[in-house]
């Protein structure tokens, strides 16, 4: 980069980070931890604040012009996920709103997929992602079960040494019963891209994916009409993009298998977190995409390369991750997340250590299946408003831990 274009991306920046109010107001804390949940920029309380102050009411339940008013609102905010996704047939896909990915990934696998099983199917789901990408699809077996219907529960390839998901060995474990797969975009404690991208060709044209998109939507660019990745789910949560807690979107490309419709009397939906949604989709494209990711990535390169020449410290994760090699494919880079253990401090007791020098920092087990207690890591997960300041800090507190 440029010696201008440095300047013109720290301006930028700057400017970007000014429109978080908590982040203004705290300048001797830096939040590293939006992978637990984002802060929240101007526009988007902004626009709270209008909508509970000039035409709050429930959405499809009256006709006069408050109730009107944010039935469009609702509606608008899903065709804006649509379009914010890259839609490649937004008349026969849907958007259903939930409290967050949690809630979507089980909307999905109580509501749609223990429709389309039948005795005998299997599914592939991860073992090694969120819990969150994997008890509902359990839960949907032990349903099946309750009705008397078998299905196997395969577990998806992991590759040793990157831990993305093996395409190769995918494509061998696909038989003429599989029926499902359900994957992980960007992993929430290595933080790298899982290769989605080549989940397709691995599994053939007829399978569906359900993509968690939890800690991509809002970081990176995803755009579900892109023909390497045909998905036909993309569940993520608003509370990671932007908007506010309680929040969250499932978007069905509905051209495999039935169409998604959640069961039961859809009582009042959280109009206020769609207004969120709303307002932080439409501020992420007037930031642009493309460099909020650019930012991020920089970012988390600039920690992993310098945190790993500290020998008092694990990094967790795809070792060519770690480079600043601009030759790898951006599935190979950090977005955003860098997890570590310290080769003597507990990890809990690291947190706390961070916290005394101003980091708020993950420290725990990341709701990781499959992990043990003992498992325990700190996680690091950066987002537009934090700076290479704060990353140098950061650095210097723990060089001084060694």
């Amino acid at each position: 980069m440029t010696d201008a274009a440095h300047d013109a991306d720290g301006v930028w920046q700057q400017a970007v980070r000014a429109q978080f109010p908590i982040i203004v107001a705290h300048p001797e804390l830096a939040y590293l931890d939006s992978a637990a949940t984002s802060q929240k920029p101007r526009p988007v309380l902004d626009a709270v604040q209008t909508y509970l102050t000039s035409s709050n009411a429930n959405a499809g339940r009256g006709t006069y012009p408050w109730a009107n008013r944010t039935t469009e609102v609702v509606e608008r905010a899903r065709d804006r996920v649509k379009e914010f996704l890259g839609d490649p047939d937004p008349d026969h896909s849907a958007v259903h709103f939930t409290s967050g990915t949690t809630e979507g990934l089980r909307t999905v696998a109580r509501d749609w997929l223990t429709e389309y099983l039948a005795d005998g199917d299997e599914i592939l789901v991860p073992f090694a992602d969120h819990r969150a990408n994997l008890e509902p699809w359990l839960e949907a077996r032990r349903l099946l079960a309750g009705r008397g219907v078998e299905v196997h529960v395969r577990a998806l390839p992991y590759q040793e040494v990157s831990g993305d998901y093996d395409h190769r060995a995918l494509a061998s474990a696909v038989g003429p019963r599989t029926r499902f797969v359900a994957a992980t975009h960007v992993h929430h404690v290595y933080g790298g891209d899982m290769n989605v991208h080549r989940l397709r060709a691995a599994v053939g044209p007829h399978v569906p994916i359900c993509l968690d998109a939890a800690q991509s939507v809002g970081h990176l660019p995803l755009r579900a009409g892109d023909p390497a990745l045909d998905v036909d789910f993309v569940v993520f949560s608003g509370h990671k993009t932007f908007a506010l807690p309680g929040t969250g979107a499932v978007w069905a490309r509905n051209t495999r298998g039935p169409r998604l419709r959640p069961a039961g009397w859809q009582g009042t939906p959280n109009t206020v977190g769609v207004v969120s949604l709303l307002a932080a989709l439409d501020w992420l494209d007037t930031v642009g995409i493309e460099r909020v990711s650019a930012h991020v990535t920089a970012l988390a390169t600039r920690l992993t390369d310098r945190l790993r020449r500290l020998n008092a410290y694990e990094i967790l994760g795809c070792p060519a991750s770690l480079a600043s090699d601009t030759a790898l494919p951006p599935a190979q880079r950090r977005h955003g997340i860098v997890t570590f253990r310290h080769r003597d401090i507990p990890s809990d007791d690291l947190g706390f250590i961070l916290f005394s020098h101003g980091f708020m920092v993950r420290a725990d087990g990341l709701c990781q299946a499959g992990a043990d207690d003992e498992d325990g890591s700190v996680r690091v997960s950066l987002h537009v408003y934090n700076t290479g300041h704060e990353v140098d800090r950061l650095l210097t507190v723990l060089a001084s831990l060694e």
